[in-house]
């Protein structure tokens, strides 16, 4: 009988413990944890943002449009980031006939957006 006292008397001890270990270990909001090619996945896959599902095929995409080409083989395309981040800001640059949107002059996605979906998409 003792050493059942014993028992549920350390147990207790310990979860008070680990209660009071978990209540000092700051929260983490999910927008900080999530790492910023997470963030740029999320950014593409949704509708009202970049939509690059619209017209890409993309690993992990449901319902991929076929009217760009498929977005794999990133680094061996664009070497450099910076060229792809410029692309996905505004490819009439490179192409005055693209169909892609200007996502940078015209607003629909910030720098700090595009830079978090050139990084998605650069890690493909």
């Amino acid at each position: 009988m003792r050493y059942t006292a014993k028992v549920i008397s350390t147990a207790t001890s310990i979860a008070a413990l680990l209660g009071s270990l978990a209540l000092s270990i700051p929260a983490i909001s999910v927008a900080e944890e999530a790492s910023v090619i997470d963030q740029g996945k999320a950014i593409a896959f949704n509708k009202k943002k970049g939509n690059c599902l619209a017209c890409h095929q993309i690993a992990g995409g449901k319902l991929p449009g076929n009217i760009g080409p498929p977005l794999v083989g990133m680094k061996a395309r664009f070497p450099d980031l910076n060229k792809l981040k410029a692309q996905i800001t505004d490819a009439r640059k490179n192409n005055p006939n693209t169909i892609m949107p200007p996502f940078g002059p015209h607003a629909i996605l910030s720098k700090d957006e595009i830079n978090k979906v050139a990084e998605f998409i650069y890690s493909l």
